[in-house]
């Protein structure tokens, strides 16, 4: 045995698999690094404003995503504003007997003290739990209004996810316009330098693996 050991490593021929190793170990390492350092841009997915039936403003981060609405609105790119109807937190604070008219309610109320009128503004049926019900939501209001375009509003780092939850359940109904919030805070390309935009990042990415995988994981009932 130790005959073919050391009739395999000849004189003048030394062990290459250490310089291997380094080199595997230094591409994944580089990139790695690359991937880290450019996945906030990654994230950020927008489209050019254009003509559009209506303006749908996603849950969440009152009142950055009704402020950019109204904007968007006043540009003249819609003639409609559209919210969702969220469960939470109202059902958890109606059985704590703590008054709280929901989110689509301030967000209506956002939207006309910045010049948005009553008229404009529509809340959509049925409520919904989470981003993919969102979806489903406005794909379905553009598909009973015989519409085709709607101009969707979120947060800058939630745009990528939106799109592709767009593909995947409501391609069919008409095409969405991914538009960010302009004044949105978050740092596409420093985004681990604070918590806030760091576990935006990471909520982004499990969400991105559970719409790519199907959406195996539900919300919680």
């Amino acid at each position: 045995m130790q005959e073919i050991i050391v009739a395999s490593i000849l004189p003048g021929q030394p062990d290459r698999r250490p310089r291997l190793w380094i080199a595997l170990l230094s591409t994944v390492f580089f990139v790695g690094m690359f991937v880290f350092l450019n996945v906030g841009r990654w994230l950020v997915v927008e489209d050019p404003l254009q003509k559009a039936s209506g303006i749908a403003v996603l849950s969440g981060r009152m009142p950055s995503r009704a402020l950019e609405a109204a904007r968007v609105y006043k540009q003249g790119f819609a003639t409609q504003v559209w919210l969702t109807h969220s469960t939470e937190p109202g059902a958890t604070m109606e059985k704590l007997s703590v008054p709280f008219t929901g989110e689509d309610s301030y967000n209506k109320q956002i939207l006309e003290h910045e010049g948005v009128p009553e008229s404009a503004i529509r809340v959509l049926e049925p409520p919904i739990v989470n981003t993919a019900d969102e979806i489903r939501t406005i794909g379905e209001a553009l598909g009973k209004e015989n519409m085709h375009t709607v101009i969707i509003v979120t947060s800058k780092v939630h745009t990528r996810r939106t799109k592709t939850l767009w593909k995947q359940l409501s391609a069919q109904d008409g095409v969405a316009i991914l538009h960010g919030d302009s004044e949105d805070s978050f740092d596409p390309a420093h985004w681990w330098r604070n918590t806030s935009d760091a576990l935006d990042v990471v909520r982004e990415l499990l969400g991105l693996a559970n719409a790519w995988a199907g959406l195996p994981l539900r919300p919680e009932t």
